[in-house]
């Protein structure tokens, strides 16, 4: 049972510079499964383990980034109760038809300080994993082609005003603060972790002068051995691996950071603790933010930092 309305991270439309070897990068070496095309152009998929019909959808476009990032939200009735306390605490939303996105429903969307669009929606078709819902099988081969992530996780948005973003997602949709960074005065936000569930974190977001940039979108994986397995097939591949494998100090999570062939960053990862909304929140000082970010290595990466989409 969802703690608050807000279920988990719903989908994401990504902007892509070559339609058809995006597909084929996302089908073959990220192991999605391609759930259908529109009358836009879009192009539709899910992770093999998810039972909706859709979490990551691409789209041409001439610059890569993020068109929106999407909440599943638990009834129709809670959608409108957000799309209502969101007007109530001065923001504008928009609803989206249902059916402009294949197989889901009626969306609300919403800007947020970062200038990002997020949105909230209740219903998208049950397409299933491949399995049964009476007696299935501990997995299916098609599982295993390429690297082949459960679900679509998070992600990680750099915009300017991440307190007001935040206060947003914790005072409106009832997210938490599970970690964060702070810059060298000891009290403003570098970095924040939220969490509408009990995973360590829903979406981070990282102060940044420009605003609607992603860092990246992240797949989940199921063990630390799959994230090596995920990097084996990258190398073959010869996909562009910005760091990684690693782990991090905030999360825990052990992870590789790679990009797709339009620029576009992606993380596959796994592990990471559970969260509960009455835990005091972790805090990294500035000084010591390589360890938080690169356990091992103890250092940043600048290009990391900087580079986004």
């Amino acid at each position: 049972m969802a703690m608050t309305g807000v279920l988990r991270p719903g989908h994401a439309q990504m902007r892509v510079l070559d339609l058809e070897e995006s597909i084929k990068f996302y089908s073959d070496v990220v192991g999605l499964v391609e759930t259908g095309r529109d009358a836009q152009g879009r192009v539709y998929f899910k992770a093999w383990d998810e039972r909706d019909h859709n979490s990551f959808i691409i789209r041409q476009a001439d610059k890569p980034g993020l068109d929106f990032f999407s909440f599943k939200v638990d009834s129709h009735a809670t959608l409108l109760k957000f799309d209502a306390d969101l007007q109530a605490y001065g923001i504008k939303t928009e609803r989206i038809p249902a059916g402009e996105l294949l197989e889901t429903g009626e969306r609300v969307r919403f800007m947020i300080p970062t200038g990002h669009q997020i949105e909230l929606y209740a219903e998208k078709t049950d397409v299933g994993n491949g399995q049964p819902y009476t007696n299935p099988e501990a997995w299916i081969p098609e599982a295993e082609h390429g690297i082949a992530p459960v679900r679509m996780d998070h992600a990680l948005l750099y915009g300017p005003d991440i307190d007001g973003a935040r206060d947003i997602l914790v005072n409106v949709l009832g997210f938490y603060l599970v970690e964060r960074i702070l810059l060298e005065d000891g009290k403003t936000d570098l970095a924040v972790w939220l969490s509408c569930s009990t995973k360590a974190h829903d979406i981070a977001m990282v102060r940044h002068p420009e605003p609607g940039k992603v860092h990246h979108v992240a797949f989940l994986l199921d063990s630390w051995e799959k994230v090596l397995r995920a990097a084996d097939i990258m190398s073959m591949n010869r996909v562009k691996i910005d760091i990684g494998p690693t782990r991090h100090g905030v999360t825990r999570g052990t992870t590789i950071y790679a990009f797709d062939p339009s620029g576009n960053r992606f993380e596959t990862f796994s592990g990471g603790y559970s969260s509960y909304p009455d835990w005091h929140p972790i805090t990294w000082t500035i000084d010591d933010v390589g360890r938080g970010i690169f356990y091992h290595d103890r250092a940043l990466n600048d290009a990391f930092l900087t580079v986004v989409t």
